[in-house]
């Protein structure tokens, strides 16, 4: 599989196009000629999610192609199972101001592929649960591991698992696959937090209950 990848979301604007351009040289095709445009839909930072959203729906709108939004916490989960064939894994991803992004999924079979055992959800670190047996990834485990802590799954979780390019396009695939396209008017991110910096007197408070 080909693929690009940039750290740093403050400069993905600016660095998409050219690696999008560059994959398509490597593999000696126009963009007309793909299928379809995946892009990893959220939950994640307000910036990355509304800047991936937006590009790939003006490259679908330009080539006429259809969309295929990939959850994040989906693609992390993805790729706990391709590191050791986890089945049912546990996605927590930090959403900073003490709070986390997280989901569980399972993993039916190849053709079945991933099912929601909890949808995405924004809560405290502490309110996550998990059903049964699973193995945890993201960087929210680390990010509040006292928080953490108490679950069974603690010394075998995986924090460096992250969001990848190969996992969103495998997912897509085989989304592409069972027809579930959007036409490019239809992206939109998933957003579960409409609010994106804490006021000065929340800061304050959080420090304050930090000290004390």
């Amino acid at each position: 599989m080909l693929m690009r990848e940039s750290a740093g979301v403050h400069t993905h604007s600016q660095t998409i196009l050219p690696m999008v351009q560059g994959v398509l040289t490597e593999a000696g095709v126009a963009l007309t000629q793909c299928d379809a445009i995946a892009f990893g839909c959220g939950p994640g930072s307000f910036t990355g999610v509304r800047t991936a959203c937006g590009i790939a729906q003006g490259l679908a709108f330009g080539a006429s192609l259809p969309v295929i939004p990939v959850v994040t916490l989906l693609a992390m989960a993805e790729a706990c199972r391709e590191a050791g064939d986890s089945r049912d894994v546990l996605a927590v991803l930090d959403a900073r101001m003490g709070e986390v992004y997280w989901a569980q999924y399972r993993f039916q079979d190849e053709q079945t592929g991933w099912q929601a055992v909890a949808e995405p959800t924004l809560s405290a670190a502490s309110a996550v649960q998990a059903d049964g047996r699973v193995i945890a990834c993201g960087n929210g485990l680390s990010a509040y591991a006292d928080d953490f802590a108490r679950f069974d799954f603690a010394d075998s979780a995986l924090p460096m698992i992250m969001p990848r390019a190969a996992q969103v396009a495998w997912l897509a695939q085989a989304a592409f696959a069972r027809g579930e396209i959007l036409s490019a008017r239809d992206a939109q991110p998933l957003y579960l937090r409409n609010k994106v910096a804490l006021t000065t007197a929340e800061r304050m408070a959080n420090a304050a209950g930090v000290a004390a």
